[in-house]
């Protein structure tokens, strides 16, 4: 990868950015800020930003196929209008650990989705990836970690799961009926290169990572060859998505979380949405189909 016009499309300051997700209906890039609670919008052809504030720690948010938002909060899934800032709830995972909040999620082809589980003192392998179908969450059958990261979805029904404290990306087939077949190691971040956090696949069906502590993103053919490498002005990358009328722009998230008075001051963008030219197109998110 060479030059990506690497540029700040919202300098928010987020202390824990997360879950970009690009809602083609609106053409606007929405992510949240887990630890602040907020819901954020930004039009980036117009410049125009909103902020909702959530009634508890807010992982990501997603479209639904009937116009509205799903909003994942520590407490589950609640439904989340934009109109009037209201949260309703749907459901939760069922022994889910009590200490554990929502992290990331992403939709797949037939609009389930895909979310993670973590322990919020980030110390117990409490964590775990659910589906939500059919009106019910189940769990997916993997094995618990402390921090579940991803997921990521490709065109042909491959499942991406990310153990961040493992430094280990996963990946499973999703079956007709949403259960998964047996998973197998993608790839393992080596030491030093930070931990990895959000993923996304594109429409070449390659991963691109996110890392924590690593100032960039990676993107990784399905052979799990390592393709390149993009800079950003921030340690701390979360998460990126594709979006644009085009979906080649990579809008990449960042966090504050972590970094002491020396390093905030080393990196000012710490915290701010990233935009850059990604050279490949991403895939169209799928609303989440409700029952």
């Amino acid at each position: 990868m060479t030059d990506h016009n690497v540029r700040t499309l919202l300098p928010v300051q987020a202390t824990l950015g997360e879950g970009p997700v690009w809602v083609g209906r609106d053409r606007a890039l929405w992510f949240v800020d887990i630890k602040s609670r907020h819901v954020h919008r930004v039009d980036p052809a117009t410049g125009a930003v909103r902020r909702w504030d959530a009634p508890d720690q807010v992982g990501w948010v997603l479209p639904a196929a009937d116009g509205g938002m799903i909003a994942g909060l520590r407490t589950g899934l609640h439904r989340f209008d934009p109109a009037d800032g209201s949260f309703t709830f749907i459901a939760r995972a069922q022994g889910d650990a009590a200490g554990n909040r929502l992290n990331d999620a992403a939709t797949d082809s037939a609009g389930r989705i895909w979310f993670g589980t973590m322990d919020d003192a980030e110390t117990d392998a409490s964590g775990r990836l659910y589906r939500f179908a059919d009106g019910a969450i189940v769990d997916s059958g993997l094995p618990p970690v402390c921090i579940t990261n991803g997921p990521a979805i490709a065109a042909d029904g491959t499942l991406y799961h990310t153990d961040t404290l493992g430094k280990t990306i996963w990946r499973a087939r999703i079956g007709n009926d949403g259960t998964l077949g047996p998973a197998e190691r993608f790839v393992t971040i080596e030491d030093d290169a930070g931990h990895p956090d959000g993923s996304v696949v594109d429409a070449d069906g390659c991963l691109w990572v996110a890392l924590w502590g690593g100032w960039g993103v990676r993107r990784y053919d399905p052979a799990g060859t390592l393709m390149g490498t993009v800079t950003l002005p921030a340690s701390n990358i979360t998460k990126i998505a594709f979006g644009g009328d085009d979906l080649r722009t990579a809008f990449a998230t960042s966090a504050r979380k972590g970094l002491d008075d020396a390093e905030l001051a080393e990196q000012p963008g710490a915290g701010d949405v990233f935009a850059f030219d990604a050279g490949v197109c991403g895939l169209p998110v799928t609303p989440v189909v409700l029952p």
